[in-house]
């Protein structure tokens, strides 16, 4: 019996959305402004753990703020794969320019960026505002309030956690402890 055309559209259409919209729905990751720490869960089970960065402006969602937005997001867009440690980015394009750990004067993104897509209320703007997980060449501030509303974390961390996790994956950033 021959497959009607409108029948074979709606196959290769559905087939289409189910292998092109993968969404991880595995992995969460926790991240806590006042422990400045980062846990990821597998399917609730903690597989990782890394200092990060989050904003030295304290927390919130406004333009212009610089905070780091809290509450529930996902992971919208992975950028940065296969790029050298230290690898610049500038609007999330590579330059080609790979600066060293705690170059003097220098603080760019770098090596990956998880760009985050605000899912609630009290965060809706973190898109919009380019709120990232990304790589700094500042490790030395790792571990304190650095950022200008971002999560930093160090080149090795971010290339491990960006491998890990994928498009889809949960954040929930919250004020208190993990």
């Amino acid at each position: 019996m021959p497959i009607r055309f409108s029948s074979f559209v709606f196959v290769v259409a559905f087939a289409f959305l189910l292998g092109g919209c993968a969404q991880d729905q595995r992995h969460v990751m926790l991240i806590s402004v006042r422990d400045q720490r980062m846990v990821v869960l597998d399917r609730g089970v903690p597989i990782a753990s890394y200092p990060v960065s989050t904003s030295k402006f304290g927390v919130g969602d406004g333009f212009g703020t610089y905070r780091t937005p809290v509450g529930l997001m996902r992971v919208r867009k992975k950028i940065g794969d296969g790029a050298p440690a230290g690898e610049v980015f500038k609007s999330r394009r590579p330059t080609g320019e790979v600066i060293p750990v705690d170059a003097p004067g220098r603080d760019p993104i770098v090596t990956r960026i998880l760009w985050l897509d605000g899912k609630q209320p009290g965060n809706r703007h973190a898109y919009d505002r380019c709120i990232y997980i990304h790589g700094t060449p500042e490790e030395r501030n790792i571990g304190t309030p650095a950022s200008f509303g971002c999560i930093r974390m160090r080149s090795r961390d971010i290339i491990e956690l960006f491998d890990l996790v994928g498009v889809g994956a949960r954040v929930k950033i919250v004020n208190g402890d993990l």
